[in-house]
């Protein structure tokens, strides 16, 4: 399951393909109505709000998360923590359940850059981190049900990110504003900034010579 407009979805094929090779049925939905009854439903790059009916229609419903749960529920994770100056972030599969973020986990995993990355190279590793995550608890099912943990701690929240969020200040260094670079998408939530009521957009593209 996932959103019709994720970018994600550019990575799932090589996932389905992998499954089918080892003779399982694949269903892709992006509606969250047009689930099946099945033995897993994951959801990678969904939006959606899944009711209890929905998550009953299969055995586990599985989500990858960018953040050590319960830190950093909620949205975008790992745009914020590449805001935040990180370059190690953890990547999480759990059980999804009534409740944002909140269920057993039985996967987790680093994601490592150096630093110079933009959005397309972060997707990059975060997509394969997340098949990864999902082709090891498909292949160890359902031995891998016996090592879910309960989260534990205190949770924390990031907001949802909209398009003002990808403004820049022109009266601040390039560098100190890199990580915000580098995680604007050039066509969907491009950078910005304002000079005399002005908007100006720029676009950053990493140097392939």
């Amino acid at each position: 399951m996932s959103d019709k407009s994720s970018w994600i979805n550019a990575y799932i094929p090589e996932l389905v393909s992998k499954w089918q090779d080892s003779c399982h049925d694949v269903k892709w939905v992006h509606n969250v109505g047009d689930v099946d009854l099945g033995d897993c439903l994951f959801f990678l790059g969904s939006s959606q709000i899944a009711s209890a009916d929905i998550l009953s229609r299969n055995s586990h419903n599985l989500v990858v998360h960018e953040s050590a749960l319960p830190m950093g529920k909620g949205w975008s994770p790992l745009t914020w923590q590449i805001l935040e100056g990180k370059n190690e972030i953890p990547i999480t599969l759990f059980e999804a359940v009534p409740g944002v973020d909140s269920g057993d986990i039985y996967l987790t995993d680093i994601m490592a850059f150096e630093g110079t990355e933009l959005i397309e190279e972060l997707r990059g590793i975060q997509a394969e981190k997340t098949l990864s995550l999902c082709q090891q608890f498909v292949r160890d099912f359902p031995n891998i049900l016996s090592y879910a943990e309960p989260q534990n701690g205190s949770a924390t929240y990031y907001p949802r990110r909209d398009k003002k969020d990808s403004e820049l200040n022109p009266d601040e260094s390039l560098r100190d504003q890199f990580n915000l670079l580098r995680v604007v998408d050039n066509e969907r939530y491009p950078a910005f900034f304002e000079i005399n009521q002005k908007r100006f957009v720029l676009k950053i593209f990493p140097d392939e010579a």
